[in-house]
């Protein structure tokens, strides 16, 4: 008997097939991880980059910039923001990729099957575009303001835990709890419209795609019946539409993926375009070593509107213990705070060593000059990691002779691990006076030409204070010293007092010149004398 004879059989097994498949899908789980990790991994080092970018950035910035920014808004961008652009960069790009292939693919073999067909199944996505283009400037501005009222409540509770301290004492639990509700509540309002508007993109993304699938399935059935186009053919157009449904629903997840990383890339540029107002100078005047000879012609500043000093011309040269004092906002702060270029000042204006401020290096400059400020912040390392924070490379002794000329190392050895004790959150575990001595022992470690001492003793007693500045005259030698106080009895020993008046001098001259004169600091030295008289009684 004769053979069967079956026309168009494969010259190819089952098993040959059956080992296709599986080294396609092996091939298909190789390029699917590949591209993922690379991908992925190229999302986080940009992310990395970006991350080092804006800390430099920041670092680069002056008090200028800080004053107008809040610090939870700006660590709103190293978390939120960031994470916002490597998901974008990440899982965007990749999911931007798949539905590209998958679409050009899957239109690609449908066009070859059947053209007529293909452009009825794609009729419904000019509609889903027109939406996606309304929709998207929708969630740009609701993301952006979701990215605000986040930045505004972590700015609220990063000011709530510094200050923590005075919420308990002042009983404002309550009220900061009150506070954080209604951002969080604006947060959560602005969250809910983002999230409609992914309800109604996703779905009608998915709706166009189905209803492409039922034009399919009516038109391209009518034509199988017809028999103008095969089963198998219409079986093969309708899998390849169905690869179309799921890329469509992802384009929903990636448009909003889009806009919230547009919102987060704009906040980062913020900060990465941003110039601080101090720069170095164009053409720099290097100094070896400074003398510490100070001049102010008819300087002006003004952060505002208003200036805050106003003419201020003096002469101070090396070696002078020049004393400030004045009411509260005279200018006090700011005057020895423009010596160390912290803030902008014109040309012309401020010298030092008979050289405008302007053209010195700001390194070169800055390490010439100790300064100890109001408020003393202290790292949360130990004491003596935030008094060796002066110099690179100090040794354990050095850092104890700056805390002995300080009178900090009596408060030290109490401690049981002495120097190795940890400070905590900005000196928490210190007491107000030894902060500020640790301030002091900082600046005295790092040997500048230049010593400004702005207020640095109002947290310690009157006999603590007379023996460190006692300690502290024989410290001085052949160096400037700025000293700003709001206590008479700090600036006694100093060459020249400066009394300031609205951003004016109003009066200068020696500790007796100025009693003899009979004027502001006169009243103000009866005033503490009376105050001091009364303490005693």
């Amino acid at each position: 008997m004769e053979s069967l004879q079956f026309p168009g059989r494969s010259a190819y097994s089952p098993a040959h097939f059956g080992l296709l498949i599986i080294g396609v899908a092996i091939a298909h789980g190789i390029v699917r991880i590949f591209s993922r990790t690379t991908l992925l991994h190229a999302g986080r080092r940009i992310e990395y980059r970006i991350r080092e970018d804006l800390y430099a950035r920041l670092v680069s910035l002056d008090l200028p910039y800080f004053a107008k920014e809040r610090t939870g808004d700006l660590l709103s961008r190293f978390s939120n923001d960031l994470t916002n652009v490597r998901m974008l960069l990440g899982f965007g790009i990749l999911n931007v990729i798949n539905t590209i292939i998958v679409y050009i693919s899957a239109v690609f073999l449908m066009v070859r099957i059947n053209p007529f067909l293909t452009v009825y199944a794609v009729v419904p996505y000019p509609l889903m575009i027109l939406l996606v283009k309304q929709v998207s400037r929708r969630i740009f501005h609701h993301s952006k303001r979701a990215q605000e009222q986040l930045a505004a409540m972590t700015s609220h509770a990063e000011e709530s835990i510094a200050a923590s301290v005075v919420v308990k004492a002042y009983c404002r639990e309550e009220s900061r709890i009150s506070a954080f509700r209604e951002l969080a509540t604006r947060y959560l309002d602005s969250s809910l419209k983002m999230a409609n508007l992914r309800g109604i993109v996703i779905p009608f993304m998915a709706s166009m795609s189905g209803l492409g699938t039922l034009i399919v399935l009516y038109v391209g059935g009518s034509q199988v019946i017809s028999g103008i186009m095969t089963l198998g053919d219409f079986v093969a157009f309708t899998g390849y539409l169905a690869m179309l449904i799921w890329p469509t629903v992802v384009l929903g997840w990636i448009l909003n993926l889009l806009q919230r990383g547009a919102v987060s890339m704009s906040r980062l540029n913020a900060v990465l375009d941003a110039k601080p107002e101090i720069e170095e100078p164009a053409q720099p005047v290097a100094v070896q070593n400074f003398s510490g000879d100070i001049e102010f012609r008819h300087l002006s500043f003004r952060y505002d509107r208003e200036p805050i000093l106003k003419d201020i011309s003096l002469r101070i040269t090396r070696g002078m213990k020049v004393g400030i004092v004045g009411s509260v906002g005279c200018g006090k702060t700011t005057l020895v705070r423009l010596i160390a270029r912290l803030y902008p000042v014109a040309d012309g204006m401020l010298f030092l060593d008979g050289t405008d401020i302007n053209r010195l290096p700001l390194t070169d400059l800055r390490n010439a000059i100790g300064f100890v400020p109001q408020e003393s912040f202290l790292f949360s390392r130990t004491i003596s990691e935030n008094i060796g924070y002066a110099r690179e490379g100090a040794t354990m002794d050095e850092v104890a002779a700056a805390a002995g000329l300080a009178h900090l190392d009596g408060d030290v050895s109490g401690f049981p691990k002495g120097y190795d004790t940890l400070v905590g959150e900005r000196g928490v575990t210190l007491s107000g006076g030894q902060k500020q001595r640790t301030a002091i022992a900082r600046a005295l470690l790092k040997n500048p030409s230049i010593l400004i001492l702005d207020d640095p003793l109002s947290a310690v007693d009157a006999r603590t204070e007379e023996q460190i500045l006692n300690d502290l005259a024989r410290y001085y030698g052949n160096r400037t010293v700025l000293i700003v106080s709001h206590r008479l009895s700090a600036l006694r020993g100093c060459d020249l007092i400066i009394v300031l008046e609205e951003g004016r001098i109003a009066e200068q001259g020696s500790h007796d010149q100025l009693l003899a004169l009979a004027g502001r600091y006169a009243a103000i030295h009866r005033e503490q004398n009376l105050r001091e008289e009364i303490e005693q009684l």
